[in-house]
């Protein structure tokens, strides 16, 4: 996934203020958060000299399938099935002490990650600690995934 720096420097940097942002960094916090898209920037869309940086920014911002209300994706052609982010996950353990809190298969339905055919599946991603008013940065199901297969964007 592209970061802010890798963003910006694709962008025309004029701070021109025609995509309505202050300065062309806040335009690429925004493109990368997915609030505006490439379009966005008129001197990126309409200038023939910045036609590579467009071409590049989108294709990094291309729309993901898969993604969740959360900006949760589970990559099922990189999941093994392992399970980490199940144990891992602290809605499930606060959702399901003795099932998957323990280690074990999980036994409530209102867990967030469950293996489900050796892929993880996301459910009730609602309940995220990334997902509404109080939300907090939460990575623990991504830390704790050996192939990367879990992304947030």
């Amino acid at each position: 996934m592209a970061n802010v720096m890798e963003i910006y420097q694709l962008l025309p940097k004029t701070n021109c203020k025609e995509c309505g942002k202050s300065t062309c960094m806040a335009f690429a916090v925004d493109l990368l958060a997915r609030k505006v898209s490439v379009d966005d920037c008129p001197p990126l869309a309409n200038d023939a000299k910045y036609k590579a940086g467009y071409d590049k920014l989108s294709e990094m911002i291309a729309p993901v399938s898969g993604v969740t209300d959360t900006g949760l994706i589970v990559h099922e052609d990189k999941c093994i099935g392992c399970g980490n982010c199940v144990v891992a996950c602290p809605v499930n353990v606060a959702n399901d002490p003795l099932g998957a809190g323990s280690g074990k298969a999980p036994t409530s339905d209102k867990v967030i990650f469950k293996v489900e055919d050796g892929i993880v599946k996301a459910r009730n991603v609602q309940e995220c600690r990334r997902f509404g008013e109080n939300r907090i940065l939460c990575v623990a199901c991504i830390d704790t995934c050996p192939t990367k297969a879990i992304e947030f964007v």
